[in-house]
């Protein structure tokens, strides 16, 4: 697992759950895809901000990669579902984008990637099997992108 600023949870140790908002109202939940599908969950810290709209546009351009018959993609930020619906509509991001605005940070707290100082969640990625057990995380700082192709990596480990 490569780490800079938090290591948030652990390879091998259970998902925690979680349901929350999509840019769509729906709601959705980890459990969802339990023994159907691997998730990959991408934190981010804020919709519209250069980093984070160039990691999530990424993702996009490979979605065919992320969204399939064996893999979801879900990624959460700490943003309102409006501003995600906006974002994505920008964007073009036809992957969910959930909203851990209230309680606020909840999920990123369970995931060790809430930054208290900022009120955001970090740069953490965590691709999660069909048990629901992390098997591969990374967390970066606020100003350190991720590369996409490692979560793909660790897909094709599982």
């Amino acid at each position: 697992m490569a780490s800079s600023t938090s290591t948030g949870i652990a390879p091998g140790s259970p998902a925690p759950g979680f349901a929350l908002r999509s840019q769509h109202g729906e709601t959705i939940g980890l459990a969802d895809f339990r023994g159907e599908k691997n998730v990959v969950l991408v934190f981010f810290p804020f919709a519209f901000t250069g980093i984070c709209t160039g990691e999530l546009s990424a993702l996009r351009d490979e979605l065919p990669r992320f969204l399939n018959d064996d893999t979801q993609l879900l990624a959460v930020s700490n943003d309102t579902p409006f501003a995600l619906r906006v974002f994505a509509d920008q964007e073009r991001l036809e992957y969910p984008l959930l909203s851990d605005f209230w309680p606020h940070g909840e999920v990123s707290r369970a995931y060790g990637v809430f930054d208290e100082a900022k009120g955001c969640a970090l740069r953490g990625t965590f691709v999660i099997d069909k048990r629901g057990t992390v098997r591969w995380s990374v967390v970066r700082g606020m100003p350190d992108a991720r590369d996409p192709e490692e979560y793909l990596a660790a897909l094709e480990r599982l």
